[in-house]
């Protein structure tokens, strides 16, 4: 007698549990019955509940980051302040003035507020902000050098995640790349030499995920502002990261030494760029944003350009930007989580670790490692701390990672590397409760 497959319907509410929404759990009982016809699959009931748990996972949910890295990319980069978090949840859930001047009592312009504050924070004339930098890059080299060539370094010419390519960006927006230069070395006189009648731009890109050392050569900000200068061309700079001002005058002391290398926003304008943009969600510790400052003919041209509308920023994601950048304003930008991460004492880490790895009751040891800023920020750089080091079974991470909530830890030579300094110290006991868990053999 031929075995007969359940009905779509009877397996799909046999992996219900009420997290998935039924039209996905019938899709997925839909595609184990068509496997079992297929090709004999012994038990579609257990292909149909190994995909209702991935699209379980697949769903937005918190996960405990114990890499160390404390932009990661993969993580969400920046967590944002409360109050920021808090801004976002109101817009979402309520009207809110995105677009209406209630002094005038008339519609308005989007994030006129937001603008003011990061013009003033970065001593530029006017500001935009839109939905990542990726946006502002895109905006600006088709509002400033549309159907006309950009010149840029060769050795700016960046790949970032999800192979994002600077050639394809600049494609897109109608702009000509005009490459000088070589990978490692490229000096004024490159520049001058291609620039043509076609020229509209000069362009300078941070090259955030990478470094390039040894024997090697570039043009800084003040001098590609006083060859743009004489060549009558405008300047802009994407200086990546965001990283407001190079004193970091929300913090205590000096600088820390990680940021040495990064090019600063308020700095790059005050050198004279026509032009800077940044990220929101990487060293600014915000929402995903892009930032434009600047001139402000230039700002008001790009503002001007189709394409804007289409990279603008949601009304949640502007009322959090807002917040982080008065946070900067009032002199708290040290209570922004990425901020105050970086800064955390050794010596508590060390005593957390210790409570951490007591906890777990596991074999380890606590030793002097580095996290990374992360998101493709600082690169070679790192901010010096203590990790705890696990020598765990292979199936360890996966365990981590498996469990609820997720850990998620660095795997090194066969250990397990847990550092806590981008984790809540009230979430301590869940990582040792997770390790405890994942170690056991």
């Amino acid at each position: 007698m031929v075995q007969r497959p359940p009905s779509v319907d009877a397996l799909a509410a046999e992996i219900d549990d009420g997290t998935v929404p039924r039209a996905l759990l019938v899709d997925a009982a839909r595609s184990a019955i068509a496997a079992w016809r297929a090709d004999g699959d012994p038990s579609p009931a257990d292909r149909a509940r190994a995909s209702a748990e991935r699209l379980r996972r697949l769903r937005p949910g918190r996960v405990i980051n114990a890499t160390g890295v404390l932009l990661h990319t993969n993580l969400g980069r920046a967590q944002v302040h409360p109050d920021a978090a808090e801004a976002a949840r109101v817009a979402a859930v309520d009207a809110s003035a995105l677009e209406f001047d209630l002094t005038e009592g008339a519609r308005g312009g989007r994030g006129a507020y937001a603008h003011r504050l990061a013009a003033s924070l970065s001593g530029a004339e006017a500001a935009l902000a839109v939905n990542n930098n990726a946006g502002a890059l895109l905006l600006t080299l088709a509002a400033l050098a549309g159907g006309s060539g950009t010149v840029v370094s060769r050795g700016e010419l960046i790949e970032i995640g999800g192979s994002f390519r600077l050639p394809e960006l600049m494609a897109a927006s109608g702009s000509r790349l005009v490459e000088v230069g070589t990978t490692n070395r490229t000096r004024a006189a490159d520049f001058e030499r291609a620039v043509d009648d076609d020229a509209a731009l000069l362009l300078k890109v941070h090259p955030s995920n990478y470094r390039v050392e040894g024997f090697t050569e570039e043009v800084g900000y003040g001098a590609m502002v006083e060859l743009a200068g004489r060549l009558g061309l405008p300047f802009a700079a994407d200086v990546g990261s965001g990283l407001l001002d190079a004193r970091t005058p929300w913090l205590k002391g000096t600088p820390p030494a990680w940021v040495a290398d990064e090019p600063p926003v308020r700095q790059t304008v005050e050198a004279g760029a026509d032009v800077v943009m940044f990220s929101g969600d990487k060293l600014l510790g915000g929402p995903q944003a892009g930032v434009i400052v600047g001139r402000a003919d230039v700002v008001d041209r790009i503002r001007r350009h189709p394409i804007a509308r289409a990279v603008r920023i949601d009304g949640p994601s502007l009322a959090a930007l807002s917040v982080t950048l008065e946070l900067y304003a009032s002199g708290r930008g040290a209570d922004i989580p990425f901020w105050r991460m970086a800064g955390l004492d050794g010596a508590m880490l060390t005593g957390r670790l210790r409570a951490v790895l007591g906890a777990a009751g596991v074999e380890g040891r606590i030793e002097e490692g580095r996290s990374l800023p992360g998101a493709g920020s600082v690169p070679g750089r790192g901010i010096p701390g203590p990790v705890l080091r696990v020598d765990a079974p292979r199936q360890a991470w996966r365990r981590l990672v498996d469990g609820d909530p997720p850990v998620v830890a660095r795997r090194d030579e066969g250990s397990l590397v847990v550092d806590l300094r981008a984790v809540q110290p009230d979430d301590d006991h869940l990582v040792a409760n997770a390790l405890a868990a994942a170690c056991r053999s």
